[in-house]
C-alpha cells in the first residue's frame, strides 16, 4: 500500500490524485477521456503499471462498473467522466450505487480555471448536478489540495457507503506540487466495531421464537456470511425462511424450508407464508415494499435485528428491536434455543414449497414445445461452476433468475437493487470479471436491458475478458408489460418492440455468438459457450416465448377463494394445474386457513 509521497521534490497534482486511488487499493478505473479531464488521462499513462484504465463506450456503463465493483467486493468503485455530457451520463449508475448503499468516487472534469464562470464550452456550474447523489459533493479550487480532496471523498464513501463526487477545473492535475504536501489516509481506514447483542433482548427474541405458531425468518443481506446460522437456527426452531431477492444464495437455493422471496420478483411459497405468519423475525433486511404491500399486516410479533440503527422499526412496529450484527445475534439465539419438534405450519411450508418445486421443474424440464427462459436458466445452472458470478439486468430475467437459478454460499450475483435501473448486466459483468479473473462469470439480461448497454460488448472484446453473455429475447418489455396487464385499462402501449439480433452485434464487434430458439440447441450450444468462455467473451441469443411468468403476488389457486372457472382459467394459462395453494397443505396438517393476502403496493 502507498501512504508515503515519492523521493521527487515535485509532483503533478494529478499523479498525486492517482497515487491516493493506489494506497486505497484502487487498481482499475472507468471512463472516457474529454477536453476537461485530459489532465487526468496524462497521469492515468504516467501511472499505468499500477492502475489499470478501463475505457467504456459510455460514462453510464462506467459508472454502473464502479457500482457493481463495489457490491461484489467492497471496495470502492471509480469511475470518470469530462464536463458537461460526460458527467452527467454517470448519473445513472451513479444513483444505483446510492441506492444499493455501496462507495463510488467520481470525478468529473471541469473547463479550466482561467475560463470558469465564463460560459465556456460545456462550462457549467456542476456541483448541484450532484447534490441528490452525492454524500460528498466538491469542486476542486487548488492543485496543492486536490489530493486531499480525492483523500477525503474516499474516506466519506466509505464511511456513508455513498457516493463521492469531485469535479476538477483541467487545469490543476497537470499543475506541479511539492512531493510532500500529498500523503493518503488509507492505511488509518478501520470498519466500524461490530454492535454486540444486547443479551437481554437476545432472550426476549428466544423466549417469543420458542412458542411462536407460525414464526418466519426474513432476512436481507445484512446477513451475508451468516447462512449456516441461518440455517441453524430454521432447523432447531423448525421455522420457514424467506429472503429478500438480493439476498438470494446466503442459504443454499436447494435448502427444504428455504421459500424464496416475496412480493413480485418472487416465490409463491414465500408470499403464502408472509401472509400466515404470526411472528417474523426481520434480520440485516431492508424489505422496501414493506409499508406499501402491507406485507406484515397480519403478523403479531415483528421481531427485528439490524446494524444500523436508522433502520430499526423503519418498516413496522416492533416487539423487539436488536441493535447488532446479523451474525452474532444468529449465535446468541442459537446459544439459547431449545430444539423444536416439527410443527403443522413447518411441515404445511415443507409440503408447499415441494410442490413449488416440482413445478418449476417441470417448467425446467420440458423437451419440446418453443424455447421460454426456463429451459435457458436450466441450460445455465448445468455449465455453471460452482463458484460463478452472476451479474443480472432489471426485468423478467430477476423473476425468472430468482425462481430458476441455483445458487449457494459459493456464488455472487448482482443486480440494480434498490434503483432498479436496466442495463446494469453488461457493466456488472466487466466488472465482475476485472475483480475475479479466474472465476466464471456470466451476465444475464432480456433483451429490452442488453439493449441499453450493448455497446460495451466491445469493451469485454477488447480487454480479453472472458465472459458467457446470455441474452433472454421476446421482443417486449416483460416486466412492464405485466404490470400494464394488471394496472392499465388501454391496449400494451410501448412495451413491444422489433427483432435486435444479438449474436449479429456481438460479431459486429468480434466477440463469438450463438443464436438459438429451440430447446434442443440449448446443450451443444451452452457447451461450446463454456469452453470458449475460458479464453475469450461469448454471446448467446436466445430467443424465447413472451408469455408472463406466473404472478405469485396474484395467484388464483384455491377455489374456496375464486370461482373455479379463474383457477382453472389461471392453472391452464401458467400450465400448473398440479400446483396447490398453501391452504391444501395448511388443512393436511390441521391448520386452518386465515384466508389471508399480501398486496403487490405501490402500484
Amino acid at each position: 500500500m502507498i501512504t508515503k509521497h515519492t523521493k521527487a521534490t515535485t509532483i503533478s497534482a494529478g499523479t498525486a490524485l492517482l497515487k491516493v486511488l493506489e494506497a486505497w487499493q484502487v487498481d482499475h478505473l472507468y471512463g472516457i477521456p474529454g477536453g476537461s479531464i485530459n489532465s487526468v488521462m496524462d497521469a492515468l499513462e504516467a501511472e499505468k503499471s499500477q492502475l489499470q484504465y478501463i475505457q467504456v463506450r459510455h460514462e453510464e456503463v462506467g459508472a454502473m462498473a464502479a457500482a457493481a465493483d463495489a457490491k461484489l467486493t467492497g471496495k470502492i468503485g471509480v469511475c470518470f467522466g469530462s464536463a458537461g455530457p460526460g458527467g452527467t451520463h454517470l448519473l445513472n449508475g451513479l444513483y444505483d450505487a446510492r441506492e444499493d448503499h455501496v462507495p463510488v468516487l467520481a470525478l468529473i472534469g471541469q473547463f479550466g480555471t482561467s475560463g470558469m464562470n465564463m460560459d465556456t464550452f460545456q462550462e457549467m456550474n456542476e456541483n448541484p448536478i450532484y447534490a441528490d447523489v452525492a454524500i460528498y459533493n466538491v469542486t476542486a479550487v487548488n492543485a496543492n489540495t486536490l489530493p486531499h480532496v480525492i483523500d477525503e471523498a474516499i474516506r466519506r464513501a466509505y464511511a456513508h457507503q455513498g457516493v463521492a463526487v469531485v469535479q476538477m477545473p483541467v487545469d490543476l492535475p497537470w499543475q506541479l506540487i511539492k512531493a510532500e504536501d500529498w500523503y493518503s489516509s488509507a492505511n488509518s481506514y478501520q470498519k466500524p466495531l461490530l454492535p454486540q447483542p444486547n443479551p437481554e433482548k437476545i432472550k426476549q427474541v428466544v423466549d417469543i421464537l420458542q412458542t411462536a405458531k407460525r414464526p418466519l425468518i426474513y432476512y436481507g443481506i445484512g446477513t451475508r456470511g451468516a447462512g449456516k446460522e441461518l440455517q441453524a437456527l430454521s432447523q432447531q426452531l423448525k421455522i420457514p425462511l424467506i429472503s429478500t431477492y438480493p439476498a438470494k444464495g446466503i442459504v443454499p437455493d436447494d435448502y427444504v424450508a428455504y421459500l424464496g422471496s416475496a412480493n413480485r420478483v418472487a416465490q409463491k411459497p414465500a408470499n403464502e407464508a408472509l401472509a400466515q405468519a404470526d411472528t417474523v423475525l426481520f434480520i440485516g433486511n431492508n424489505y422496501p415494499f414493506a409499508e406499501v404491500s402491507k406485507a406484515f399486516k397480519n403478523t403479531s410479533k415483528f421481531l427485528q435485528i439490524d446494524i444500523d440503527p436508522a433502520k430499526l422499526g423503519k418498516r413496522h412496529k416492533t416487539n423487539v428491536a436488536v441493535l447488532a450484527d446479523a451474525k452474532l445475534a444468529l449465535a446468541a439465539i442459537l446459544q439459547q434455543i431449545n430444539e423444536r419438534d416439527a410443527t403443522s405450519w413447518w411441515q404445511a411450508n415443507l409440503a408447499n414449497n415441494k410442490n413449488w418445486r416440482q413445478y418449476l421443474a417441470s417448467l425446467e424440464n420440458k423437451t419440446d414445445g418453443p424455447l421460454q427462459a426456463y429451459q435457458v436458466l436450466k441450460a445455465v445452472n448445468q455449465v455453471a461452476d460452482p463458484d460463478a458470478v452472476f451479474s443480472i439486468d432489471v426485468g423478467d430475467i430477476n423473476l425468472n433468475a430468482n425462481r430458476h437459478l441455483k445458487l449457494t454460499p459459493k456464488n455472487q450475483h448482482i443486480t440494480s437493487n434498490l434503483f432498479a435501473t436496466m442495463g446494469v448486466g453488461i457493466p456488472g459483468a466487466i466488472a465482475a470479471k476485472l475483480n475475479y479473473p479466474s472465476r466464471q462469470v456470466f451476465n444475464l439480461a432480456g433483451d429490452g436491458g442488453a439493449a441499453m448497454t450493448m455497446q460495451d460488448l466491445a469493451t469485454q472484446v477488447q480487454y480479453r475478458l472472458p465472459i458467457i453473455n446470455v441474452v433472454f429475447t421476446n421482443h417486449q418489455y416483460g416486466f412492464i408489460k405485466d404490470e400494464q396487464e394488471d394496472t392499465n385499462k388501454n391496449d400494451f402501449i410501448g412495451v413491444e418492440f422489433n427483432d435486435i439480433d444479438f449474436s449479429k452485434i456481438a460479431s459486429g464487434v468480434h466477440m463469438k455468438a450463438f443464436r438459438i430458439d429451440r430447446i434442443d440447441q440449448l446443450t451443444d450450444t451452452f457447451n461450446q459457450a463454456r469452453d470458449l468462455a475460458k479464453t475469450e467473451p461469448v454471446l448467446i441469443d436466445a430467443v424465447i416465448t413472451g408469455e408472463r411468468p406466473l404472478p405469485a403476488e396474484k395467484l388464483r389457486l384455491d377455489s374456496s377463494v375464486y370461482p373455479i372457472n379463474e383457477v382453472q382459467a389461471f392453472k391452464q394459462r401458467y400450465a400448473a394445474e398440479d400446483l396447490h395453494p398453501l391452504a391444501t397443505y395448511l388443512a393436511k396438517y390441521g391448520l386452518t386457513d386465515a384466508q389471508n393476502e399480501v398486496g403487490q403496493g405501490g402500484f
